[in-house]
Parts: C-alpha cells; sequence; structure tokens
C-alpha cells in the first residue's frame, strides 16, 4: 500500500513535533502492511514532558542532580542547550543499561548567567518555561525560534513574567522574538495569566516559582483549562524535590519560595509515544504489550488503557501487584467500532485516535465502516500547525471523509 506520509508528532501538553520540520521528498511511502496478526513487544524511550520539567528544575536545584533514561530527542536537546547557554553545565553519563541514550548530570550555575541568546526551534516547552529562568539570570537573554515558532502564542506568559517584576522586551509582538532582561531575582507573587491556548503557560511559571523572592500564585482567567494533567505533573514533579507546591482551588496553584533539591531520578517511559504501537494491534490485529507501564503517573498517556477499548480492543496489565511497574498489551481480533469521545485532557494523543477513528469508518471488508467523533481538542489548532486542519487535509489525501469541527473532527 502507498500512502502520504502523516506527522503525527506530538509535544505534551502542547503538542507539537520533534522540533524542526522534517523536510521530506514528494515521493509516496510504501507503508509497512503486516502479513499476519502482531505480536510484539515495544520499549520506549524517557517521556520528554517529564525530561523537559525535570532538566528545569535540576538546573535550579542546590546540588548536582542525574536523569536517567531520559529522552534524547530535537526537543530535549534544545532545552539542554538553552539551559547550558544560561551557565547549567549538563554533562551526558553512559549507561549501558538504557538502549535509548546516555543518563545526564546537571550540576546548576552558583549564578545564573545572561548576555546570551536561546535557540527555541519548534519547542514550546522552550520558549514557554525557559523564560521564567532566564528571569533569574544576570544580563539579556535573546529567544528566538523557528518561522512558524515566531506565530505561536506567547503574550500570556510575558505579560504574567511582566506583572511578577520581569523586564521583557518583545516591541509589543507578544511572540517570538523577546529578551528577557535579567536582574539575578524575580519579585513573584500572585498573578494572572489566560492559559486556555496552552497549559504550558502555567507549567512555565510553577516550575520556576520556588525561586521567585516570593513565590508564585497562579490564577487562570480564561474559559476551558486543555492538559490539566500536565499542570498535575509540574506539582508532583516539584514536590518530589521538596517544594511546597499545591492546586489551591480550581484554576489556581500556589509554590511556596524555597529552594529546589537536588534528585537522581529515573524518567518514566513515555506512554504517549506508545499510542502508534499500541494502535498497530488494533490496525493490524493481534497484540503489542509495551513493558514497564507505570502502575502511579501523571502522564496523558495512562489514559490509552481506557480509550483503545472504546475502538473495540482489550487492554490487560500483568505484573505483581506491589510492582511500580507492569506490562500493558492491547490486543484486537475484530473491526474497529466507531467512537464518540471527549478528551479535552488527552490532546496528543488525537492525532492517533483519529487515524484508528479513519480505520474504522472506512471498514474493513468484514462489515460496514462506523463513523467517529472526537471532541475537546480545539486547542490543538495552536500548535507547531493546525493540527486539526491538518489531520483532515490528510484523511481526505487517503480517500476518507473527515470534518473539522470548532472543538474537533467527525471521521466518516
Amino acid at each position: 500500500m502507498l500512502i502520504g506520509k502523516m506527522n503525527t508528532g506530538r509535544d505534551d501538553e502542547d503538542p507539537a513535533g520533534q522540533g524542526e520540520p522534517h523536510h521530506l521528498n514528494d515521493e509516496p511511502w510504501a507503508a509497512p502492511a503486516a502479513e499476519r496478526p502482531l505480536e510484539a513487544t515495544v520499549s520506549l524511550p524517557g517521556s520528554k514532558s517529564l525530561t523537559g520539567r525535570e532538566l528545569v528544575l535540576a538546573a535550579l536545584s542546590d546540588a548536582p542532580s542525574t536523569l536517567s533514561a531520559p529522552l534524547h530527542s530535537r526537543d530535549t536537546t534544545l532545552m539542554v542547550e538553552a539551559l547550558r547557554a544560561l551557565g547549567t553545565q549538563i554533562d551526558e553519563v553512559p549507561n549501558p543499561a538504557n538502549a535509548f541514550g546516555p543518563d545526564l548530570r546537571i550540576t546548576p550555575a552558583g549564578e545564573l548567567t545572561g548576555s546570551t541568546s536561546v535557540e527555541c526551534g519548534l519547542a514550546g516547552t522552550v520558549m514557554r518555561f525557559v523564560p521564567a529562568v532566564a528571569a533569574l539570570a544576570l544580563g539579556p537573554t535573546a529567544f528566538d525560534g523557528a518561522a512558524y515558532a515566531r506565530k505561536r502564542p506567547m503574550r500570556p506568559v510575558l505579560d504574567a513574567l511582566r506583572a511578577l517584576g520581569a523586564d521583557i522586551s518583545d516591541d509589543g509582538r507578544g511572540a517570538l522574538p523577546f529578551t528577557v532582561h535579567g536582574t539575578g531575582s524575580l519579585r513573584g507573587g500572585r498573578v494572572e495569566v489566560d492559559a486556555s491556548l496552552s497549559s504550558q503557560f502555567v507549567s512555565g511559571l510553577l516550575l520556576a516559582g520556588a525561586r521567585f523572592d516570593e513565590g508564585v500564585h497562579v490564577v487562570h482567567t480564561g474559559e476551558r483549562l486543555p492538559s490539566i494533567p500536565h499542570i498535575e505533573m509540574t506539582l508532583e514533579c516539584l514536590r518530589a524535590r521538596g517544594v511546597d507546591a499545591e492546586r489551591i482551588a480550581e484554576g489556581e496553584w500556589r509554590v511556596a519560595p524555597g529552594p529546589i533539591a537536588a534528585l537522581n531520578l529515573t524518567i518514566e517511559p513515555d506512554l504517549s509515544n506508545a499510542a502508534p504501537f499500541l494502535a498497530a494491534a488494533l490496525a493490524a490485529g493481534g497484540s503489542v504489550t509495551i513493558p514497564h507501564w507505570p502502575t502511579q503517573t501523571t502522564q496523558v498517556g495512562k489514559l490509552l488503557p481506557e480509550l483503545l477499548p472504546h475502538f473495540g480492543a482489550t487492554a490487560f496489565t500483568e505484573g505483581a501487584p506491589s510492582a511500580s511497574t507492569h506490562s500493558l498489551t492491547v490486543e484486537s481480533w475484530r473491526s474497529l467500532r466507531g467512537v464518540t469521545l471527549h478528551i479535552p485532557e488527552a490532546g496528543e494523543l488525537a492525532p492517533t485516535l483519529v487515524g484508528l477513528a479513519a480505520l474504522a469508518a472506512h471498514g474493513t471488508g468484514i462489515g460496514d465502516g462506523e463513523p467517529s467523533t472526537i471532541t475537546g481538542i480545539g486547542h490543538i489548532r495552536h500548535h507547531e500547525t493546525d493540527r486539526i486542519a491538518a489531520l483532515v487535509a490528510e484523511i481526505e489525501g487517503l480517500g476518507g471523509s473527515a470534518e473539522a469541527l470548532d472543538d474537533g473532527i467527525t471521521v466518516r
């Protein structure tokens, strides 16, 4: 089967691709086709969401930290280079037990230094998390990124940092490029921010908040807040390092001022990265197993065992009841069912789920196809591209039928 290539890259609470756009040729791609039902086990690299957060916290901590099994990708490389530019020492430490690359040893700077520049590429975590760190450095830090990154919204977080005492110049753009004029400290305190376009606006303030003179109290003022689990992830990362951080009301979070403890930890596997592999069991039939699936996690990918059965799959875990990880298996031996899903907390899973919906609508020859509607994902219009429009275009390009909704997509 020859099909066009669909970009299903994702980036945590503000799903983007893996950084810079890939320049693909126009030749058709011979997609792999299963000749028999699958029976596969797939190991995953480290979580991108957790790697980015732990890099920032390690750079702001009171002593060196080691991250085992971190994700090595374009976006995490941009994060590492941004923190190095501000004076953080980050060294690669070989770890033969990790098939996906070396561990990272992060040594905080005695004093963060500006008078530098940060390249954001298309990495939302870099452009939303690092400005607060730069405000704690001495000297100006110039931020810029890829051409499309200049179109991505930044005004809410820039205005919030200004309200907390930061000096930022952007010529009124509310977007890249901009310069943070760090003074070595930031007042902090209570701040209102409309984070309806990205929960990264909140996480970026919370991650550095313990280093602000007054801590930070963030109040969301907009409508529906996307990807709340990622804010919970941020709070959990802070608490693991001894920071007093909490959700104090709906749409309100507080981080008390104080030290951020060093921590040696192992990054969880990237559960959202499991989505296309687990979905393959539904597309081709058979079973796919993911080892080391955490029993307790704040990652959005934890929802996959609940979501995939809506399409007709079976999902189950195996492991000792007291173990911190189990193996997760998804299997499917029947035609895909159409679904009606509302998933505002799981926008980063939307490309894979919409892909399954397209297969369900097409049918298999055994039975007629069934339509699907997936809503609650309107915020993914504002990422590295309008992802709803992109999904509609790619499905129709493959001969399917899809319609963009205000808050989602219908596939027939």
